[in-house]
């Protein structure tokens, strides 16, 4: 058992803040070896019950929970800030190129060092993301995420048509190989495996009716998918299956929307697309960095809300133009704010904090395990400089409210705000 000191940062189930100024987390392994949150509130109330508990003394540091990416592609870490005029233009002259490479295992696994040593850097504890077509990436990032003892979910892409050679599968193998990598990696130690059609246009009915059918077969895995991303891909999508109501009613039609699906961007829906995530479970993986860099859309806040579905924030590295949830979540404060295409809206630091952490993990069906610093939640959590710079430090030293504090964060933070990163005792970072 070990003892924080420090300002704490957390969650209530309702999703508002909890903020102690002189706070203690306690955390202590349970009976399978995981590091697991113990208790969390103020020092003075608790410090008492855990007298005897060695203590480490963060002073001017804050301790929250570590940041959950719903949405990222770990083999588009070396596409990352390359131009492009769209989405489906970028997909063809860098995205799968790029994955091309990932045919060679070593290379894979070169990458996948590096993507999670990024992951950490910049205080995100858990990820869904994206491998490619070679179920060998599959491979690499689970055993790198297992090394580390990183929560992370992923899988194999599917796109059996509409794409070069080099990523693209054939339509009963890539189902076989599916298969056999849920049986290798889902539910051991940390990992989860994700069933991960790139998006309906790169896959053929038959290889999306064969992934429905193993999510039927394999109810607690995820699905991940994009959709309604782009005006261009979504007229395509229309022309590829013009039997389906919509977009997202195609993967509905393929048995690919229940709980534990997750579709990234969700920016062109109607209220029946709205209502369909919301009576299935599906949540969406907002990612308003990839949006505003490809042009794609803004993500309607307000409608998700008023019919009531699911989301969270993601990265979507490499479209996404940062790994930084600070980046992410000032850029989705932008996207709520946009009002000619939706209705505008204000979301504050808190309900923002929430979405890349306690929000986004409830929305991945992790609600009380990651995303927050509740006791019983696994002990992930970030150690945070609020005087990490020059100009962060004038202004967090003036701040008279929570609110302001990490919206000043969200401004003006990055990467260098992230002093250390805490996953089941084991210290990434500065001060690790």
């Amino acid at each position: 058992m070990h003892v924080y000191r420090s300002a704490l940062l957390r969650f209530a189930d309702d999703g508002s803040a909890l903020y102690d100024e002189d706070g203690l987390l306690a955390v202590g392994a349970d009976a399978e070896g995981r590091q697991r949150v113990l208790a969390a509130g103020a020092w003075q109330a608790l410090a008492p019950r855990y007298a005897d508990a060695p203590v480490t003394h963060l002073p001017g540091r804050i301790i929250a929970p570590g940041f959950v990416d719903m949405h990222i592609h770990f083999p588009q870490t070396d596409v990352i800030g390359s131009p492009a005029e769209g989405l489906l233009p970028w997909l063809e002259n860098y995205t799968f190129p790029h994955e091309s490479r990932f045919t060679d295992p070593a290379y894979g696994a070169q990458v996948a060092g590096f993507f999670v040593d990024e992951l950490l850097r910049n205080g995100v504890t858990t990820a869904l993301t994206f491998a490619t077509s070679h179920p060998a990436s599959v491979d690499a990032l689970m055993g790198e995420a297992q090394h580390r003892q990183l929560r992370l979910i992923t899988g194999k892409v599917l796109q059996d048509r509409h794409s070069p050679d080099g990523v693209r599968d054939q339509t009963e193998q890539s189902l076989l190989d599916t298969e056999a990598l849920i049986r290798r990696w889902h539910g051991v130690d940390r990992l989860g495996y994700a069933i991960t059609p790139r998006f309906a246009p790169t896959s053929t009915p038959e290889q999306l009716r064969g992934a429905g059918e193993l999510a039927a077969r394999h109810p607690d895995v995820w699905i991940q998918s994009h959709v309604a991303e782009n005006l261009d891909e979504i007229r395509w999508a229309r022309e590829l299956f013009p039997t389906s109501r919509s977009y997202l009613a195609v993967y509905d039609d393929f048995g690919l929307m229940r709980e534990r699906a997750v579709y990234a961007h969700c920016i062109h829906f109607d209220d029946d697309d709205r209502v369909l995530m919301r009576d299935t479970g599906a949540v969406a993986a907002v990612s308003p960095t990839s949006n505003l860099f490809l042009g794609s859309g803004f993500f309607d806040y307000a409608g998700a809300d008023r019919v009531g579905f699911g989301y969270g924030l993601a990265s979507d590295v490499g479209g996404g133009t940062s790994f930084s949830p600070f980046h992410t979540m000032l850029a989705a404060y932008y996207v709520g704010r946009e009002g000619r295409s939706k209705q505008g809206l204000s979301l504050s630091p808190e309900q923002l904090w929430w979405q890349h952490t306690a929000g986004a993990a409830q929305a991945l069906g992790l609600g009380g395990v990651v995303g927050n610093l509740q006791p019983g939640c696994e002990a992930d959590f970030v150690v945070l400089n609020p005087a990490a710079t020059p100009l962060l430090a004038r202004r967090t030293q003036q701040a008279g409210s929570l609110a302001e504090l990490l919206f000043a964060l969200i401004v003006l933070g990055d990467d260098r705000v992230v002093e250390q990163t805490v996953i089941s005792q084991a210290k990434y970072g500065s001060r690790a």
